[in-house]
């Protein structure tokens, strides 16, 4: 049992915990995923390590409240326990100095990105950071960013804070400046990284983009989470979870994620019946 040592709220679905694993906490680098399972009966779900406290013991997870494990994860608090939380999973983020690099953020994506930023700044790279968020209340983690960062810009759908646009917007203006963006690492909702990938093509700079797709085992075994890589079959959670994002078949790998759609309905549906009959008693 792994006890969650602290809670807080980030933005409205939006939650961090902060979780007693001290040999994951040792062992994770920048790109390592945790497979969680709350209980004996639920389902295995990957979570990106936001970051991590090696002498406390301690990995922190940020979750977005989107289906049922992830909504049923949400009403834990502080003091309460997670069943199993494997890893450190996949291939660390390659790292490397660049010269000035680009991190993209989409959503709780931004989460992901966090500790991809805080290597590349400590790899030598000038680090210019791009938050993107459907309205203010979603932009998470800017004074964080702000923090490993030598500039921070925010776009958001609605206009209602930074920017009113997507990051691809703010990222071209980027590409345009001298000197320019010699590396790109995005992490967001599908749509967006295939954007990213789409405008870095055209100016010839690498882009890294990190593939949280279906998994269920995480260790390669159930085949849940293929992906084609330049025309070559590749399991995200071993073989990635990054991959160059010119050579992902987004189209492929969007409609694969729809699968379990249905399921996932059905599943959230008979969750919230549950927490409704529980609230009522």
């Amino acid at each position: 049992m792994y006890r969650i040592v602290a809670k807080d709220i980030l933005a409205p679905t939006i939650s961090r915990y902060v979780i007693e694993a001290p040999f994951i906490a040792r062992k994770r680098k920048a790109g390592n995923f945790v497979m969680i399972r709350l209980d004996s009966s639920g389902e295995r779900i990957p979570l990106t390590i936001a970051d991590s406290d090696p002498q406390r013991g301690t990995i922190t997870l940020i979750v977005q409240a989107i289906g049922k494990t992830t909504k049923h994860l949400n009403t834990k608090q502080a003091g309460d326990t997670i069943l199993d939380v494997v890893g450190p999973l996949g291939n660390p983020t390659p790292i490397e100095n660049h010269g000035r690099v680009a991190c993209v953020g989409g959503g709780v994506g931004t989460a992901e990105l966090y500790p991809i930023a805080i290597a590349l700044k400590g790899a030598g790279n000038i680090v210019s950071t791009i938050i993107g968020g459907r309205s203010r209340e979603l932009v998470i983690l800017e004074p964080e960013m702000r923090r490993c960062s030598d500039e921070v810009y925010i776009t958001t759908d609605d206009g209602s804070y930074g920017r009113k646009g997507l990051v691809t917007d703010q990222l071209k203006d980027l590409l345009d400046t001298e000197p320019g963006i010699n590396a790109v690492y995005a992490i967001g909702p599908l749509p967006m990284m295939k954007a990213v990938a789409q405008l870095t093509r055209l100016y010839g700079v690498t882009t890294f983009v990190s593939l949280n797709t279906i998994m269920v085992d995480g260790t390669g075994m159930c085949g849940g989470c293929r992906v084609s890589v330049n025309g070559e079959m590749k399991f995200a959670c071993v073989d990635g979870p990054e991959f160059n994002g010119h050579e992902v078949d987004f189209d492929e790998l969007m409609m694969r994620n729809r699968t379990y759609v249905d399921m996932e309905k059905t599943s959230d549906e008979r969750f919230a019946c549950r927490m409704g009959r529980e609230v009522a008693r």
